[in-house]
């Protein structure tokens, strides 16, 4: 086949393809004597592989997967499709956390208020750490107004509570998924003042619906991802076009 054969199936340019192969998405094709690539069946499977994996788990995320096959580091590759299954439990963990914060805010404010202050503070080093961002991304987001720790008599350093941990798993939650800090602002404010929930439900009614979506779509390339590595010669055999010939090969 050709670069042209290749993008036609997906609506690409064949100069796309090119790029592929160039950044290590597609295996080394073989060339003609005059120059021209030769692309076989495993590239096109590497093809349906990859995009796929770039809508289930992002550009970065697709490229190191299928570079690491192409290096075969199988155990690289399948590692970076467990983070990204790992941080999707974990935003599935934090929005019913969110939903739970802000269920009992809104049913009970008042006991909330009386329940004794968890007297746990940590630093923005600790806070940074918890929710995997840098010390930086937490000073934004005090800047922004979405955090408001309070200071070390002591030494002058921010110390954050149990209002301020619920706030920061929020701000991550919503920055994960496409939210402004003006907008995660706003939504905090709102669980600070345990009223006018409807457009903090709104988002986290968004959010889950963009969890679905992204759930899905790892599905889906799972499916591409398990042909081309049957392709490869890895893990339990599909039923692969060429392993199909193989087997027909093999009862004659």
């Amino acid at each position: 086949m050709r670069p042209s054969d290749l993008a036609r199936e997906h609506g690409l340019s064949a100069q796309a393809v090119r790029n592929y192969e160039r950044d290590g998405y597609l295996p080394p094709a073989e060339r003609t004597p005059s120059g021209y690539r030769i692309y076989t069946e495993v590239h096109a499977a590497a093809l349906r592989a990859y995009l796929p994996l770039v809508a289930a788990y992002g550009h970065a995320t697709g490229g190191e997967i299928m570079n690491a096959l192409h290096r075969d580091a199988l155990d690289d590759a399948l590692t970076a499709v467990d983070r990204g299954h790992s941080r999707l439990l974990r935003d599935r963990e934090t929005l019913a956390a969110v939903r739970r914060a802000v269920d009992h805010l809104t049913a009970e404010p008042a006991a909330a208020a009386d329940a004794p202050a968890d007297r746990t503070v940590r630093s923005v080093g600790e806070l940074a750490r918890r929710l995997g961002v840098t010390p930086a991304t937490v000073r934004n987001w005090e800047a922004a107004g979405i955090l408001t720790p309070g200071r070390d008599r002591a030494t002058g350093h921010r110390v954050f509570r149990a209002d301020d941990l619920r706030d920061a798993e929020l701000a991550h939650l919503l920055r994960r998924g496409g939210y402004r800090l003006d907008h995660i602002a706003g939504v905090v404010r709102q669980i600070r003042e345990a009223g006018g929930t409807g457009a903090l439900s709104g988002a986290l009614d968004d959010w889950h619906r963009k969890l679905t979506v992204r759930g899905l779509a790892m599905l889906h390339a799972a499916t591409h991802l398990a042909n081309y590595l049957a392709l490869l010669g890895h893990g339990p055999p599909g039923r692969s076009a060429a392993r199909e010939a193989e087997w027909a090969e093999q009862a004659e």
